[in-house]
């Protein structure tokens, strides 16, 4: 077993017994499992705790919020904060033992793993009326939903994809017309290009190489997703500092050249308010994109855990769920919410986009930064 997951066993189980509460976990006292609430109990017991606060990387948080007061009568104190900004927020005060959040919605896995979970800083909590519901592979941690960045260019000229494999991007034809949000302004985009550089895709990308041009690719890096990073990055990529700005830059009809970018498929939405030419490429070789998750987690010291619980519940349901739903690219993790009207469900994306992986994130990143740093900036 790895060094990372020895760790992360040792301080779970430390949790378990110093802060009581996840999912099965002992009670506090080190004696029998902690007594499972029925919903009318967990209702009960939450509005005597009368509020609960939630730390989000997502600003809809305040619309849910909205709804959950008005269905439950419990306040809602809520922080919409960048992927950094919570991580330090919950390690500070978790770890000094201040009072904070009940619970977080966070995302950046790799450092979530690392520096909150296996910390025992957070607390992985699965709702009983969900255990039958949300799949067994997005229960630990437990995800509250997926979110897509795909290649998508401007269509005005043409409908039909531009490109058919993740190496043309490479190509001398693409220099400068390609953009893609600084992986150094948020974490998921390191993350992704972190994931490429993983036994698995480097060697679906060396075949994807091979494929395409009839030849071996000559490696000046450690593998093929190392490879892949430095010719993006030198065939003159333009890095943005938001989703919402590059997707307009790409889909802004009269451009004398088609452009194309590496961005959230939501931004498609904004084809007709913005007059705008926008399609995602969903067949491309070996990856169209990437998939990361937003997860759930009490805190280890949260003041109201039992309201913490029920928001838990109520996000994943179809009401709680709704400022999310409303717009293509947002996938919960209860597969009874149906997608958006025009979008593909999450069995389209999963084997088209490269999905993220935690301890190899929590273990690889820092060199994959470094690499990035020292070809791009």
């Amino acid at each position: 077993m790895k060094k990372i997951g020895i760790l992360a066993i040792l301080v779970a189980l430390m949790a378990v017994h110093v802060f009581g509460g996840g999912q099965g976990a002992a009670s506090k006292g080190g004696g029998a499992p902690e007594k499972v609430l029925t919903h009318d109990e967990l209702v009960a017991a939450a509005k005597a705790e009368g509020k609960v606060v939630v730390y989000s990387i997502t600003s809809r948080i305040s619309n849910a919020a909205e709804s959950f007061e008005k269905r439950y009568g419990i306040k809602v104190e809520y922080s919409n904060l960048k992927d950094g900004e919570l991580i330090e927020k919950v390690t500070k005060e978790v770890g000094g033992r201040i009072d904070g959040a009940d619970f977080v919605i966070s995302q950046d896995s790799g450092r979530v793993y690392g520096q909150l979970i296996a910390t025992g800083f957070l607390v992985n909590y699965v709702p009983e009326s969900m255990k039958q519901v949300i799949p067994r592979s997005y229960q630990d941690p437990l995800i509250f939903q997926l979110i897509n960045k795909v290649f998508i260019f401007n269509s005005e000229k043409t409908q039909n994809p531009i490109i058919k494999n993740a190496w043309e991007v490479t190509e001398p034809k693409w220099k400068g017309l390609i953009q893609f949000k600084d992986p150094n302004t948020e974490g998921v985009n390191m993350n992704f290009l972190t994931m490429l550089t993983s036994p698995e895709w480097s060697a679906k990308l060396e075949q994807a190489y091979e494929k395409l041009y009839g030849r071996k690719l000559v490696l000046t890096t450690k593998n093929a997703g190392y490879e892949w990073i430095k010719q993006f990055f030198g065939n003159g990529l333009v890095l943005g500092n938001s989703d919402t700005t590059i997707s307009e830059n790409i889909g802004i009809k009269g451009q004398p050249q088609t452009t194309m970018g590496l961005f959230v498929y939501s931004k498609t939405r904004f084809d007709a308010s913005k007059n705008l030419a926008l399609l995602p490429m969903t067949e491309i070789e070996p990856f169209s994109g990437f998939m990361y998750p937003a997860f759930l987690h009490l805190t280890a010291n949260a003041k109201h855990p039992n309201a913490a619980k029920l928001f838990i519940e109520y996000l994943l349901t179809q009401e709680g769920f709704a400022p999310w739903a409303k717009d293509v690219g947002a996938y919960s993790s209860n597969p009874n919410i149906p997608v958006n009207a025009g979008d593909y469900p999450v069995s389209f994306w999963e084997p088209r986009l490269i999905p993220e992986d935690p301890q190899y994130l929590f273990e690889h990143r820092a060199e994959v930064e470094e690499f990035v740093n020292n070809i791009a900036y």
